[in-house]
């Protein structure tokens, strides 16, 4: 068996950032992505922050909005990269 070195970040931390990554390069608030996932928003923000842990079914749901695999969520991050944020607020309704 080989020795696997695994990076200092953590499984939740890369999860967080990742999911905030696919979702703002698609351009998709977290009220969307929660709706398209099934999820309440204020969890899709708890998962963005690294606050709180998703089971694998919310994985499966969160990678399914954002049309990417599962493995997308637990990749390594790029060196360097940077996440911009969508504009704040919530959407009118006009």
């Amino acid at each position: 068996m080989s020795n696997v070195v695994f990076p200092a970040m953590d499984a939740r931390q890369r999860v967080a950032l990742n999911l905030r990554r696919l979702r703002v390069s698609r351009g998709i608030s977290q009220d969307d992505l929660a709706l398209a996932a099934n999820i309440e928003r204020s969890y899709a923000g708890h998962l963005e922050r690294g606050g709180k842990n998703p089971t694998v079914t919310t994985l499966e749901k969160l990678a399914t909005a954002l049309s990417c695999d599962v493995s997308e969520l637990l990749a390594p991050l790029p060196d360097g990269i940077s996440i911009k944020p969508l504009k704040s607020g919530r959407r009118s309704t006009a």
